[in-house]
């Protein structure tokens, strides 16, 4: 969530409580007085309106998913700055029946009691929800980035897997090539020795037959 957003937040909470109190205070005085204390509220009023816009453009200029959370919370604190205006106008309207006003405000102070304290807690339900909420939404962001970076990391395991199956296809491919070459080598090496020995033998027999004729003529003679 937002610093700027959640300091402007404190401010209007810490506002919104002084300007019930004094509404409240208000209601049992009498002329000026009352005046004072009334135009006290209504400055605070502007603030309050001020501390509202400044949140609402801060909320704006954030991501979609803290945006629609921080608008949330804020429509509540427009509802709650919505009251505290109908109070001021309850509390400046007068009465001719002094008796009659007298009731009616301790009646409203009352209420206003009640129905600020009561949106007091609503916005602190919501805000600790909402709170909550972000929580859940950090954690599930910071889940996703550890997923992604181990996606990427099990990728590039299976490029370098790749690459050693395309080494080792190629050394293999070397290997069989050299087979081969060997085997070429080895066949005519084979092919020369037979005819070597047809060769060599064909020298005997011929050597043989020579020998035979010079035993032959030596005898005759």
């Amino acid at each position: 969530m937002s610093q700027v957003f959640e300091g402007y937040e404190r401010q209007y909470c810490e506002l919104s409580a002084n300007l019930t109190k004094k509404c409240n205070s208000a209601t049992i005085l009498d002329g000026e007085q009352k005046k004072q204390k009334v135009s006290e509220i209504k400055a605070g009023l502007d603030d309050a309106e001020a501390l509202i816009r400044k949140m609402d453009l801060e909320a704006r200029s954030l991501p979609p998913n803290v945006k629609a959370t921080l608008l949330a919370k804020l429509r509540e604190y427009k509802s709650d700055l919505n009251n505290l205006k109908t109070e001021v106008k309850r509390i400046t309207s007068g009465n001719a029946n002094q008796a009659a006003r007298d009731e009616l405000l301790e009646s409203g102070m009352a209420d206003a009691n009640m129905v600020s304290a009561d949106q007091r807690q609503r916005l602190m339900m919501s805000t600790e929800r909402l709170n909550r909420s972000s929580d859940r939404i950090r954690d599930s962001r910071k889940t996703m980035l550890e997923t992604e970076d181990l996606g990427v990391s099990i990728l590039q395991d299976l490029h370098q897997q790749r690459q050693s199956l395309l080494h080792a296809h190629d050394t293999l491919h070397g290997v069989d090539d050299n087979i081969s070459r060997s085997k070429k080598i080895l066949t005519t090496m084979s092919r020369r020795m037979s005819r070597n020995k047809w060769i060599i033998g064909t020298i005997i027999v011929v050597l043989v037959l020579a020998i035979l004729l010079v035993l032959y003529f030596k005898l005759a003679h």
